[in-house]
């Protein structure tokens, strides 16, 4: 298990000490399914229904004390209450609160139709979730597409933002030492870091949990552990793996790398022992936000160089099955959301993208 995902399960289970033991039970039987971290995202939506539960009165007691039967006589109006105050009072969004819901369903799901009773029993008879709709969101895809295009990298920008941290961001910072000696140091892994993604399509968490044992340098491919705790191999460019090899003839030795630390991607070292230590997924998000700011393209960030890669995949392969594998998306409907993208100028400011195209 890698240092985030060992994070991501002392979280949860510090979260489920605060939740009714069926939710531990519910957690446990998803445990192979779903990783650490969306577990602990279906926890943090737990705690907020009941902790709504309880400040409606709806119960007098802890969190933790909560019932089965108190869940049985919930009504579909308190619940349309509850999904309610998430939309105007704590102000989250329609698919924010359709995800809420789903994780709500899927509990419910579990109580009545999966777990069972000493007696063989179902632990619940009435499941007032499955009577609760989702929010039907607005925006098409081609709303969404269009709200995207404005964001991500189309044309030139996506050779001249890779070409900017790798070379040209030393002009912005060169009066200033500081900025300029980070800039230096850092200059091969954020390269690297920044052409992996738009020559792949990886997720953060993806990113962020490389070790350098995932890396075929043969078959320019990368192991990974996508949702769900799958484990696939995705293939990236060419100048990504240049990138990528360039930071690793000066990673050990300018990062101080000891030999049982196998993370890909590591920081500064830091401390009285000066060890390095694989770099976060906040870090790497900071990083792109500087890049980003200084290029021009404040909204740009690591969700957006994604969607980057998968907006000129589209563009230059034209194959929504592929890139749907490449993107590790579960629904085809996600991935459909490129195909509204127009780019006509990409298609003459690009050859054709060295990506394997018999995968």
């Amino acid at each position: 298990m890698n240092e985030q995902s060992q994070l991501h399960n002392k979280k949860l289970n510090l979260l489920l000490k605060d939740l009714p033991w069926y939710v531990e039970e519910y957690i446990e039987h998803k445990r192979r399914k779903l990783s650490a971290a969306s577990l602990l995202n279906y926890c943090h939506d737990y705690k907020i229904f009941f902790q709504w539960i309880i400040s409606e009165h709806l119960f007098s007691g802890n969190l933790k004390d909560i019932p089965l039967q108190l869940l049985e006589t919930l009504t579909v109006q308190q619940v349309e209450g509850f999904l309610n105050a998430l939309q105007y009072e704590y102000h989250n969004k329609e698919v924010t609160v359709n995800r809420k819901l789903s994780a709500l369903k899927s509990l419910f799901n579990y109580l009545q139709n999966i777990a069972e009773t000493r007696d063989l029993k179902p632990y619940i008879q009435r499941n007032v979730m499955a009577k609760i709709e989702f929010n039907e969101l607005k925006q098409s895809m081609e709303t969404l597409a269009n709200k995207m295009e404005g964001k991500i990298l189309l044309g030139d920008e996506y050779e001249n933002f890779r070409r900017f941290v790798a070379h040209d961001y030393r002009e912005i910072v060169k009066d200033n030492k500081k900025l300029l000696n980070f800039y230096t140091f850092n200059q091969e892994r954020d390269t690297a870091i920044i052409s992996l993604i738009l020559g792949s399509g990886l997720r953060l968490s993806e990113v962020v949990n490389l070790d350098l044992d995932d890396i075929d340098f043969n078959k320019y491919s990368a192991r990974v552990i996508r949702k769900g705790n799958k484990e696939q191999y995705v293939f990236f460019s060419k100048i990504a793996m240049d990138d990528l090899q360039q930071y690793l003839t000066i990673r050990e030795k300018r990062y101080h790398v000891e030999k049982t630390n196998k993370a890909l991607f590591v920081a500064a070292p830091m401390g009285p022992k000066g060890k390095s230590r694989r770099l976060t997924a906040r870090s790497i998000e900071k990083m792109i936000e500087k890049y980003a700011n200084a290029f021009g393209k404040p909204a740009l960030s690591v969700h957006k160089l994604r969607h980057s890669f998968a907006t000129r995949y589209h563009t230059e392969i034209n194959d929504v099955p592929k890139l749907r594998r490449q993107l590790g998306h579960s629904s085809i409907q996600t991935t459909m959301i490129y195909t509204h993208i127009k780019n006509d100028d990409l298609r003459s400011a690009v050859d054709k993208m060295d990506m394997p195209k018999d995968h």
